[in-house]
């Protein structure tokens, strides 16, 4: 059976929904284009876009802490800058790529979580800097790409008896046709899909932000505990750096080197 790409995505807002892609080019040394590429930081995160420097996900607003962004439906148009945000109760469309469009979309974001008067997001944008979780490990680490093994969560499924939607893990590439957890076993080893090599780098292990269910915001689901209890380690999916870039599509054919 070969293992494929099932799906593809990019997050764009650190902590917000991501966008489904048919494919996507790479660079080497380079993340997903346009993933976390923006994060809503909270009051007094220290964060400073001339001096960009790497920050705990604490100092975000992000699933882990702030559930009911999971009812958020958010697009990205990297050609625009125009930044959709769809609430049950409202929407709006903000042009991130000026000043005044930040400023509007933090108010958004603060109005709907109902945040207090002195209590206002601050969304900034600081490229190459990405506002990945690991980026505070390395450089290369924040640039790495997240892969999720359908298989391994289908096997944690059938584990607890209840369907898990892979969506929480909020994966860059899917892939299926992979024995389950076999990637947490494959640290250092490469990957080709075509032209690509991506060289697997670390296993992620998993924070509240998957306890949150997509469809409703409410925590539903002791992912961590459960992982834990069912195979002794909380990991779900790999980080890989890319080593050589090149497109990615649907239905690819990926080898293990």
């Amino acid at each position: 059976m070969d293992v494929i790409i099932d799906a593809l995505a990019r997050f764009p807002v650190k902590g917000l929904s991501g966008q489904p892609l048919k494919s996507v080019s790479l660079e080497s040394g380079q993340g997903f284009p346009c993933d976390r590429q923006f994060g809503f930081a909270r009051p007094n995160s220290g964060f400073d876009p001339n001096d960009p420097q790497p920050l705990p996900k604490s100092k975000f607003y992000v699933l882990a802490r702030d559930s009911a962004l999971a009812l958020l439906d958010t697009e990205y148009n990297d050609q625009t800058g125009i930044l959709s945000v769809s609430a049950p109760q409202a929407s709006g469309q903000f042009d991130i790529t000026t000043t005044e469009g930040k400023q509007n979309a933090s108010e958004f974001l603060k109005s709907y979580l109902s945040l207090p008067d002195d209590e206002t997001p601050h969304l900034y944008e600081a490229s190459p800097h990405r506002f990945t979780d690991v980026s505070v490990v390395s450089t290369e680490m924040m640039n790495a790409v997240s892969v999720i093994n359908l298989e391994s969560v289908l096997e944690f499924s059938k584990a607890i008896g209840q369907d898990v939607d892979p969506q929480r893990f909020r994966g860059n590439i899917h892939i299926s046709g992979l024995p389950p957890f076999a990637e947490l076993e494959m640290i250092e080893r490469h990957i080709a899909v075509g032209s690509v090599r991506l060289k697997i780098v670390q296993r992620t292990k998993r924070c509240p932000a998957t306890e949150v269910n997509l469809n409703t915001g409410e925590r539903d689901l002791k992912t961590r505990k459960l992982l834990h209890e069912n195979y002794g380690h909380m990991d779900m999916g790999v980080y890989a750096e890319v080593l050589q870039g090149g497109v990615l599509s649907q239905g690819d054919v990926v080898e293990f080197l």
